[in-house]
């Protein structure tokens, strides 16, 4: 940063824009911000100079100088409007996130602001930037530190009854409790948000977040139909405003079909006008090798998919809740095939018609006899599945127990008329 400053007008910005280099454009820029006029003029140019600064240190991938700038900012903020310290404060914090791993620095960034906010008493922005930073914090899995911090804010909110911020926290809420696997909280919050986006105009993107997180939640028990609506409502909104987490709701629709047993519906929804070729790519490359896997019934191409497609498919979290489920079901229906025609049978038969390995498939089989799912042993000694018939119940149990119910009944009847008789 050069020492001498240059004088806060137009002529000063346009010298910043005709730099051959993004070093020299920033150096003009911080120059331009180093001049001590505080008249309206030297402001607005301040302000957009602060705007251009921000922009060239994003693409250049200056955070910690991005940072600091907000430090180096704080005597100007004095100087203008609540709501434009407020904006500028938010654009470098946005700024700051369009780089990559910066997660830490961002924590560290929104912890600071929020000390400073305290101290200067600016509510509006530091309920903003904390509820910013209970986000980070979830993204990070410190779900007790976000949770702590949300519970507080949540309060503070509802006194000032501030709807639209309140929407932004209770679906931070339910997908904090989604995560800690507390669906009735989840819910609860999520209903809260809806209540209160109901109340207000809410943004079609912000719409598209709540569509999507209660298509996560219906999913989650199961009600895949339901969940279905709710990610192709979040799809239209975030494909009409061009938004990366249409292929996401995208992909769960996909998903949805699957589970229920629609797996053919994949391809021709792929392949619709709506997604041309605009989603074209891993994710429903991903989706469409799980449908194929699925339609044909081959735990091998399942197992393929899931090594070709790790990214997609393992480390997508409720992607791959759903997927290990429908895998499950899918070994046991393949198991329940193979062993039905035997009485005993060895289990490196088994794994080799299975194509899977031998001690994946004993563990397995060992499972479904403990569930129940057929009666047999295992004969660890010889390697063998012993396989028995499934035990007939024996009618004149229930037939007997039905019977003394029945004479219980009559006798009860005949004593209350007893009773009447001899009053």
């Amino acid at each position: 940063m050069s020492s001498s400053h240059l004088p806060a007008t137009t002529d000063s910005l346009v010298l910043a824009t005709e730099t051959k280099t993004p070093s020299e454009a920033i150096s003009i820029l911080y120059r331009i911000l180093d001049n001590p006029s505080s008249s309206s003029e030297a402001i607005r140019i301040k302000e957009q100079a602060i705007s251009n600064l921000s922009d060239l240190l994003r693409q250049e991938n200056r955070a910690e100088e991005l940072k600091n700038l907000l430090i180096q900012l704080r005597p100007f903020f004095s100087l203008i409007p609540k709501a434009k310290t407020a904006k500028i404060v938010r654009g470098i914090v946005d700024a700051v996130a369009k780089i990559p791993d910066t997660s830490d620095l961002q924590i560290a960034l929104c912890k600071e602001i929020v000390q400073w906010t305290r101290a200067e008493k600016r509510t509006f922005l530091r309920q903003r930037i904390e509820a910013r930073l209970a986000a980070l914090l979830m993204e990070n899995k410190e779900y007790s530190e976000a949770l702590n911090l949300l519970s507080g804010l949540i309060k503070e909110v509802r006194r000032l009854d501030d709807k639209l911020l309140l929407v932004d926290i209770d679906l931070l809420e339910s997908k904090l409790h989604f995560s800690l696997r507390n669906l009735p909280k989840a819910k609860a919050a999520l209903t809260a948000a809806r209540t209160a986006a109901n109340a207000i105009y809410v943004p079609p993107a912000q719409q598209g977040i709540i569509d999507s997180q209660s298509g996560i939640l219906h999913a989650e028990e199961k009600d895949y139909k339901t969940a279905y609506s709710y990610f192709y409502e979040a799809f239209e909104a975030f494909n009409a405003l061009e938004d990366p987490q249409a292929i996401y709701s995208l992909k769960y629709m996909l998903l949805c079909k699957i589970m229920v047993s629609q797996a053919d519906d994949v391809a021709g929804i792929i392949s619709s006008a709506k997604v041309g070729l605009q989603y074209q790519g891993p994710e429903l490359d991903a989706m469409k090798a799980i449908a194929d896997a699925h339609s044909k019934r081959s735990l091998k191409l399942f197992e393929t998919a899931l090594r070709n497609f790790r990214a997609q498919l393992e480390e997508d979290p409720i992607v791959h809740r759903h997927l290990s489920s429908l895998y499950d079901t899918l070994l046991e229906q393949n198991l329940c095939r193979l062993i039905e025609p035997f009485s005993r049978v060895e289990i490196a038969h088994i794994a080799e018609l299975i194509e899977l390995p031998a001690d994946h498939v004993e563990k397995k089989l060992s499972q479904m006899i403990l569930d129940k799912k057929f009666a047999g042993t295992l004969d660890q000694g010889a390697g063998c599945l012993v396989i028995f018939d499934d035990p007939k119940t024996d009618a004149i149990y229930p037939a007997t127990l039905e019977t003394i119910s029945n004479m219980a009944k009559v006798v009860d009847s005949l004593y209350v008329r007893s009773a009447k008789i001899m009053a």
